[in-house]
């Protein structure tokens, strides 16, 4: 019955008008915050121009819930809404099943995340952080109720469970930090345990992108993690040094050119190591199992898309945690 719907909406995706066009953009921008481009360029940021710590906190929880989110969806097997009658602005996930909201997970993660471990970091007025928070969030997962990927109770769901897990890890986080950071089998766990739940990723009858994806998740945190661990291991974490909460540095034209600065090396740092590890991993699991180059369709196979996908984005934490802060030191942007 599913493959069934599915079928439906790939094939007979109806016609629209927009008539609000503010509206329009400024969801489909909402949802994007969810997506490859707005994890690979924003959440750097925070390592690049605010704290590395925080980056750290923000990908070891997006790391858990969104595993959680992944995994349910493809456990309980709920479909998507059904099309007609809504709409489907997005078409990548379409064969992915709906509860819960992964945006919905994400966004709610990040946003209060990043307000909880803020403030023992930064100085800053509360309120305002929550009511940035809270719009942020909303806008995500209002986004995905425009968008017609999800339906209230996929967004509720995905909130409410991001929420549970936030609650239930809180007391834990100074702990796991410091797991994570001295222990000298931290960097053996964040490889070996991410790498297992990617190959243990449960198996449908009908291709999806969430293992793909969970893929990628886990490969960045685990990059991430390890590359964290070598930072306190060398002695120079990159973090605000003297007493904490630091307060938020004086936005002028040198620090806002600074701050552009570091957005465009790293970006480029980044997408280019996707590229060539990218690149480079599936020509070597190609000839490895002997599959033409030009069959794209072999990138969806489990033997193939788990490990490039893995090493690949495992690279690209290695590289954003370790060595782009090292590169801005040499071309005198930090």
């Amino acid at each position: 019955a599913f493959l069934a719907c599915l079928a439906v909406s790939a094939f007979r995706l109806p016609q629209y008008e927009v008539r609000n066009w503010l509206l329009y953009f400024l969801f489909l921008l909402s949802a994007g915050l969810g997506h490859e481009v707005f994890y690979i360029t924003c959440l750097p940021c925070i390592h690049w121009n605010v704290d590395p710590f925080l980056c750290r906190r923000l990908v070891n929880i997006w790391t858990l819930v969104m595993y959680v989110g992944q995994l349910m969806k493809d456990v309980l097997k709920l479909p998507r809404p059904l099309s007609p009658p809504v709409v489907k602005l997005e078409t990548r996930v379409i064969a992915e099943y709906g509860l819960p909201s992964t945006h919905a997970m994400a966004a709610t993660a990040i946003s209060f995340t990043l307000l909880l471990s803020a403030t023992s970091r930064i100085q800053f007025q509360f309120e305002v952080g929550l009511l940035i928070a809270v719009v942020l969030s909303s806008l995500v997962c209002l986004s995905r109720l425009y968008t017609g990927m999800h339906s209230v109770l996929d967004v509720i769901c995905g909130a409410l469970i991001s929420a549970v897990l936030m609650f239930l890890t809180y007391p834990y986080w100074d702990t796991f930090d410091r797991f994570q950071l001295t222990s000298p089998i931290s960097p053996i766990v964040a490889l070996a345990l991410p790498l297992f739940l990617s190959y243990t990723y449960p198996e449908l009858d009908h291709y999806s992108t969430t293992r793909g994806d969970t893929t990628t998740i886990l490969g960045v945190g685990a990059g991430c993690s390890v590359g964290y661990w070598v930072n306190e291991q060398l002695g120079h974490t990159f973090e605000p040094q003297g007493v904490l909460p630091v307060p938020l540095p004086t936005l002028t034209a040198n620090t806002l050119a600074l701050g552009t600065g570091r957005f465009f090396v790293g970006v480029v740092a980044l997408v280019g190591t996707r590229q060539i590890v990218k690149t480079v991993s599936l020509w070597a699991l190609y000839s490895w199992y002997r599959v033409p180059q030009n069959d794209t369709n072999a990138k969806k196979r489990r033997k193939i898309e788990v490990p490039y996908k893995f090493v690949t984005y495992t690279s690209i934490g290695l590289v954003n945690s370790i060595l782009v802060n090292r590169i801005f030191v040499l071309l005198h942007l930090l």
